[in-house]
């Protein structure tokens, strides 16, 4: 029975271990398109809000056309910066980058 306890406890503490290194963990995902996006456009941001960064509108692909999202608050982390999301040539396509924290 003390076994059974032992590798009960062993797999538990194994299976946290990987799910802590799983929740920190950052995916990225891509979206290539051979159409060019519309100009972004031209929006006035609202005034600073303490503690939140402004994250600028964007074109986002639906999968057949771009449709706009408007900008939007989003709680800062300190130490961190936003990398707002858009679109970057690539070769004769459009690649897609989603918004993302970095230092």
């Amino acid at each position: 029975m003390r076994m059974h306890t032992a590798v009960l406890a062993a797999a538990l503490a194994a299976g946290a271990a990987l799910m802590a290194a799983a929740s920190s963990a950052e995916a990225r995902v891509y979206v290539d398109i051979g159409v060019a996006p519309p100009p972004p456009r031209v929006v006035v941001a609202p005034p600073p809000r303490a503690g939140f960064v402004w994250a600028p509108g964007y074109w986002r692909w639906n999968g057949s056309r771009h449709v706009w999202v408007d900008g939007y608050w989003i709680r800062a982390r300190p130490g961190y910066h936003w990398v707002a999301p858009g679109w970057q040539p690539y070769g004769a396509r459009w690649r897609y980058h989603g918004g993302y924290w970095a230092r």
